[in-house]
């Protein structure tokens, strides 16, 4: 997933457990596994819901086990059905637990003997946390309704009852009725030229963790970007989408060569309607993005960077639960950024990292400590703070920093090999670790101490020896910030003409956050800022305008937050306004507005927050 979003999974706490059984998830993976879906959906787009057959192919690891525990969320099931292997089916007892806010019902099925399969039929509730759907007036060209699926973190159970942990990896095949003239796209190869008959299959041969099973469905149009990618898009956007997206196949090449083969066959984009919550979710063979990237410019497909990586890490090598995700995260930022300098630049690239790095200062020492471990301890560590800036950007600060100890050539060979090692495995840090230590660490002696990986991995903040990149450009913005804050240099007179998106993102980041409202209207008047289609640019400058009292910046900050659904670009301009009584009621009838419009995950963040707010 793109950096720089919280999950919204509430406050629940880690047991002092070992990590063996997933505290998210009520299976129970060491008595039988899931190995196989054999999904069949039928799509009702009046009634927002998904018909379902699922078909679990099942490895039973415990001969004493007499039950198949499931996770759900809000589906009815009709009925319950074992397979054995000759394809005789009997009816099964099972319970449906009560609702629990965070993890949904467990389901429990006795099957004392053993069967090879179980198919549930089901349906899933228009309130499914895993699913939204769009009326055509939601969509970029408002002819076709549209839905698609949130699967992570532990959303999957939501459209699908399944075995929704990170550490169960299973194959799946689907077949999807839809409504004809709409297309189908999920996580597994697509076939752009396939006909839009309301018939759609799907077969996902490697095995995947639930959390990225995905399904998107409406007036999508197809524009191949080379010989293995494509974009897909509504008819208005996917020309833009395309020409956005057009270095992709030089992407994946340039991924290959630093770390080995794409196992996966097609590569393709599925740009959503705005209302998506994150910047991308890197579904398999099929990347869901914003359409927030599409700036004419190619400033921001570094998301793509960030998304195809998560092909070797993330989707190749997973972590085996939520506490492990920055071997998802961090693995994939430091790929992001080798990917970005090889195509773009080490000047990018560096851009990239300083920018991590200082959100990471700025918001690491705001955690409880153990929040601020790469591989928090058992025990009180909410799950939001998994998904923190600390799995994205302290992750990939410390490979920055094997990298610099042992040599690129050194690391990219230790990384290529590591993804050879557990390809297709869901792994924990210790893992990780077990194989860092004698392929990198004491392979080449006096490197880096195991000491100092350590502290790394396991204690909180970043150690002072942490590389830094240089950036002179970054330097001279720090120099007429400086000058423009204290009132010697005109906003007019910025060398600004030629910043890039990256550029405008670290100026306004080191602006205060209540800077003179006098300052903020040069700025303004010099460089156009209200009303940039720049999201990322936007959503700094709104809320520096609303920090400043700029009430004039405010109707531009509305139009902001109606028209993106994008937890990141649009929680910091609630935030800001809900700081003043004044500001608060504002935010409140932006939302009654935009609330409609907004995946299920953004309107519980707003709420949230409102809440929060009121009570203060």
């Amino acid at each position: 997933m793109s950096p720089l979003r919280t999950l919204a999974l509430g406050a629940l706490v880690l047991p002092v457990a070992a990590y063996a059984n997933d505290p998210y998830s009520y299976a129970q993976p060491d008595e039988v596994r899931v190995t196989h879906l054999d999904l069949k959906l039928k799509l009702d787009f009046p009634q927002r819901k998904l018909d379902g057959q699922a078909t679990l192919t099942l490895d039973w690891k415990d001969p004493k086990a007499a039950a198949l525990v499931l996770d759900t969320r809000d589906l009815a099931i009709a009925s319950i059905e074992s397979i054995d292997a000759g394809g005789k089916t009997a009816p099964l007892k099972y319970a449906l637990a009560p609702r629990d806010k965070q993890l949904g019902s467990k389901l429990t099925i006795q099957a004392p003997q053993h069967p090879h399969e179980v198919r549930i039929v089901y349906s899933t509730s228009p309130d499914a946390s895993g699913l939204q759907w769009l009326p055509p007036a939601q969509t970029a060209d408002k002819k076709q309704p549209f839905m698609f699926s949130q699967s992570e973190s532990i959303h999957a159970r939501s459209w699908v009852p399944l075995q929704d942990s990170p550490a169960i990896r299973f194959t799946y095949d689907a077949e999807v009725t839809a409504p004809k003239d709409t297309r189908v796209a999920m996580s597994a190869p697509n076939d752009p030229a396939h006909a839009l008959d309301g018939d759609f299959s799907f077969k996902q041969t490697h095995p995947i963790p639930s959390y990225l099973l995905a399904i998107a469905a409406g007036d999508l149009s197809v524009k191949e970007t080379g010989p293995r990618s494509a974009v897909y898009a509504e008819p208005s956007v996917v020309g833009k989408a395309a020409h956005e997206f057009e270095d992709t196949e030089k992407m994946i090449k340039t991924t290959e060569q630093l770390y080995g083969p794409y196992r996966w066959g097609r590569y393709d984009l599925l740009v959503l309607p705005p209302s998506f919550p994150y910047g991308g979710m890197e579904n398999p063979n099929m990347t869901f993005a914003t359409p927030t990237v599409l700036v004419g410019d190619k400033s921001l497909v570094s998301l793509v960077a960030h998304e195809l990586a998560h092909s070797w890490s993330g989707n190749l090598i997973t972590a085996a639960s939520w506490r492990d995700i920055w071997l998802n995260e961090g693995v994939t930022t430091y790929v992001q950024g080798r990917i970005t300098e090889a195509l773009y630049g080490k000047r990018q690239a560096d851009e990239e990292a300083l920018l991590d790095i200082h959100t990471l200062q700025r918001e690491a020492g705001k955690l409880p400590a153990n929040a601020q471990r790469l591989a928090p301890e058992p025990g009180n560590i909410e799950a939001d703070d998994t998904l923190s800036d600390v799995a994205y950007n302290k992750g990939s600060w410390f490979l920055r920093t094997l990298e610099q100890r042992f040599g690129r050539d050194t690391f990219d060979n230790y990384l290529k090999g590591y993804f050879d090692h557990f390809a297709f495995q869901s792994i924990t840090t210790e893992q990780m670790l077990d194989y860092l230590k004698p392929n990198l660490i004491d392979k080449y002696p006096g490197k880096m101490s195991w000491g100092e990986v350590k502290a790394w991995v396991y204690d909180p903040g970043i150690p002072k020896n942490a590389p830094i990149p240089d950036s002179p450009r970054f330097d001279a913005i720090d120099k007429e910030r400086a000058g423009f804050l204290a009132g010697t240099l005109g906003a007019d007179k910025l060398d600004a003409k030629d910043w890039n998106t990256q550029e405008w993102m670290y100026f306004l980041d080191g602006l205060p956050e209540n800077p003179p409202l006098a300052r903020m209207q040069e700025l303004d008047a010099a460089w156009h800022l209200t009303g940039t289609p720049n999201a990322e640019i936007g959503m700094r400058w709104y809320v520096h305008a609303i920090g400043a009292g700029d009430k004039a910046a405010w109707p531009a900050a509305a139009e902001h937050m109606t028209r993106i659904g994008r937890l990141y670009l649009t929680m910091p301009l609630y935030r800001a306004l809900s700081k003043t009584p004044d500001g608060l009621a504002f935010a409140q009838q932006v939302y009654a507005k935009a609330k409609s419009g907004y995946h299920p995950l953004t309107q519980q963040a707003v709420e949230a927050l409102f809440e929060k707010a009121g009570k203060h």
